[in-house]
């Protein structure tokens, strides 16, 4: 399990270089910062359970920040 967190951690970082080309600053650092904790989860020897609880609990963050961002930041379309 604590190899998906490196896997993790790779994805992100190709997304933030992407973003980074792409001149999207705000969004690359977001990546950035994700990438240092994937990473650094990676190498720390939890349980399974441990591993599996913080990926739901970054699951969960992500898609409320998202659906907040979504619908409170962007607005919606009339």
């Amino acid at each position: 399990m604590a190899r998906m967190f490196r896997v993790l951690g790779f994805w992100t970082l190709a997304i933030a270089l992407m973003a980074f080309a792409g001149d999207m600053y705000e969004m690359a650092l977001l990546f950035f910062i994700q990438t240092a904790v994937f990473f650094l989860l990676g190498y720390l020897k939890f349980t399974e359970r441990a591993y599996l609880m913080m990926f739901w609990g970054y699951m969960v963050v992500a898609f409320l920040g998202f659906t907040y961002w979504s619908v409170f930041e962007m607005g919606l379309p009339l």
